[in-house]
């Protein structure tokens, strides 16, 4: 039986082909081109249990090349290997031939290949957060300008409707009105760009009926409920609530021994995208649900306003597991017993 590994970098790739043994039987370095790559694996293609590729930002045409060839492939979770830190060489091969190592020990922490099409999709919601972001520091910039100049704010909504000639009226030098004219252009273009983006959004996941079951949750709309369920894919690849909420960042990373505190792991190992969502959905569900505001007080009440919307935001990730899971829609009572 033969194992693969691969090292991804931007322009390159470093492939090592071991055996059961752990004896290297293939290795080389070839640029980052599918068909020169699948060449070289060929000759252990029928020997082979599969090749291990790393979960960088660029491993989309790596994965799908390989598995259209017909080869097992697995996506190394990175952020979950660690080599042993006393090594006194390391490299490109080395790391290579780690991974494949690793396959064949059957311990190698690995991350779920998400189809093409899901892929897609769930990108084009991450593009309209990104917009979204932009939209929101180019809204800021033009009320820290206003503000600085005129000592007065205005409202979000006010800026985004503001015209060329709205700003020629304010008692503003020619200068500073045409920087707040170069944001709110900017503003208005990118506004025009997320509608496109939400219109196409809307049309690939409303007709889903995990769609519609997550609206049903308190503070969860059409935008929060686009990003959980592309972000979270297929329940099964979650064995219990556990572990959902750990990939949503939704619990504590504490080290403990002896029942003393004795550090923090990775509280960044997860789903920044699911953090950010239900983090809203409890900033929106103390807002607009009694049953919600109420546990909110109860937990602001013995720590403060920041662990008590986490523990909302817990709440809610708990909620929609089991919605997803079951196919019921929100029950109030069932999570706020």
């Amino acid at each position: 039986m033969m194992y693969g590994g691969i090292d991804l970098h931007s322009n390159n790739s470093v492939i090592v082909v071991i055996d059961e043994a752990d004896r290297v039987v293939g290795q080389k370095r070839l640029p980052n081109e599918i068909s020169k790559i699948i060449l070289f694996l060929k000759p252990w293609q029928s020997e082979m249990k599969g090749v291990v590729v790393e979960s960088t930002y660029n491993w989309y045409w790596l994965v799908d090349g390989l598995q259209e060839a017909g080869f097992h492939v697995h996506l190394a979770n990175t952020s979950a290997i660690k080599q042993y830190e006393g090594l006194k060489h390391s490299g490109d091969e080395a790391d290579a031939q780690h991974l494949a190592h690793l396959l064949r020990l059957a311990i190698l922490p690995t991350g779920t290949i998400l189809p093409k099409e899901h892929r897609v999709v769930r990108d084009l919601a991450r593009k309209r957060m990104q917009l979204v972001h932009s939209c929101t520091a180019h809204v800021l910039a033009v009320e820290n300008i206003l503000t600085r100049q005129l000592g007065r704010r205005m409202t979000s909504n006010q800026i985004k409707r503001l015209t060329n000639d709205t700003i020629d009226s304010l008692p503003l030098v020619a200068d500073v009105g045409l920087a707040i004219k170069a944001n709110v252009a900017v503003i208005a273009t990118l506004q025009a760009q997320i509608e496109v983006l939400e219109i196409r959004l809307q049309e690939c996941v409303k007709r889903q009926p995990q769609y519609r079951l997550l609206t049903s949750v308190p503070g969860i709309g059409q935008t929060l409920a686009t990003v959980i369920l592309l972000e979270t894919g297929p329940i099964e690849r979650f064995a219990d609530v556990g572990n959902f909420v750990s990939y949503a960042r939704c619990v504590d990373s504490v080290h403990t021994s002896n029942r003393k505190k004795k550090g923090e792991g990775n509280v960044k190992n997860g789903n920044k995208y699911l953090a950010w969502a239900f983090v809203e959905a409890a900033n929106f569900a103390r807002r607009f649900c009694p049953e919600a505001s109420r546990f909110h007080e109860r937990k602001k009440a013995r720590t403060n306003n920041i662990v008590a919307t986490k523990a909302l935001a817990h709440k809610l990730a708990r909620a929609c597991y089991h919605i997803l899971k079951e196919g019921k829609p929100f029950d109030i009572t069932r999570c706020f017993a």
